[in-house]
């Protein structure tokens, strides 16, 4: 009698077990493209951002360039990520947007992402992550302050590299009342993420079509909007 009400019962648990472990692959399978798509629009505001679609005719997201590892440590980077270029209609790129992290700031890392433009000059700056004082080091967001648009225009030569610093420690950027270390990190951060640009800028700009976005480009026209809505 023992052993039935066991195995009655263990045939219960396996049961259980199957049916739950079916739930979470169903609800995994049916959540995970809205979450993709989800992530995929946030990412292009970001890009968007900093590099409006007037000044680009690729699809940023896909046209990208990798980052040689040899500059993760300088870049803040732990793993690999790609640049985001934005090229004219001939295939120029005018603007690259890179990815990098201040490893040091008061609160933790604080994600970032730079747009450099051909000329070297800075197309903008937006942090994506961070876990700064509110009211105080979250300024860097733009929605909180216009801080970070203060970096718009500026190159290594405008102010001169040496001038990378916040006031306080005799440099050309502001700091925050009362928060210094978060946009000093800030700072010092897109700096390194201009020298690099800087060191690679050959390759970077005459980096060719990325295969993603050439199989994109590729796929057959009866998938594309416009071919849909002449079918209907």
């Amino acid at each position: 009698m023992l052993k039935r009400s066991i195995g009655s019962n263990a045939a219960i648990l396996a049961l259980f077990a199957i049916a739950t472990a079916g739930t979470l692959a169903v609800t995994q399978i049916t959540t995970r493209e809205p979450i993709e798509r989800a992530i995929r629009e946030a990412s292009a505001k970001a890009l968007l951002e900093i590099i409006p679609l007037d000044r680009h005719s690729n699809d940023m997201l896909l046209d990208t360039y990798p980052i040689p590892r040899q500059y993760w440590a300088l870049l803040g980077l732990k793993q690999e990520a790609n640049i985001n270029l934005a090229r004219e209609e001939d295939g120029t790129i005018n603007a690259v947007i890179v990815p990098a992290v201040a490893p040091d700031g008061y609160s933790g890392p604080i994600r970032i992402l730079v747009g450099v433009n051909r000329d070297g000059t800075i197309a903008g700056v937006r942090v994506t992550n961070h876990a700064e004082t509110p009211g105080l080091g979250d300024k860097v967001e733009v929605k909180k302050s216009d801080w970070i648009l203060s970096f718009n225009g500026k190159s290594l030569k405008d102010p001169a590299r040496d001038q990378w610093k916040v006031q306080k420690d005799g440099g050309a950027f502001d700091q925050f009342t009362g928060a210094t270390i978060t946009p000093r990190a800030v700072v010092n951060q897109v700096r390194k993420v201009l020298d690099f640009v800087a060191e690679n800028r050959e390759k970077i700009f005459t980096a060719p079509v990325s295969k993603r976005a050439v199989e994109i480009q590729q796929q057959p026209e009866r998938n594309s909007p416009k071919a849909g809505s002449e079918n209907n």
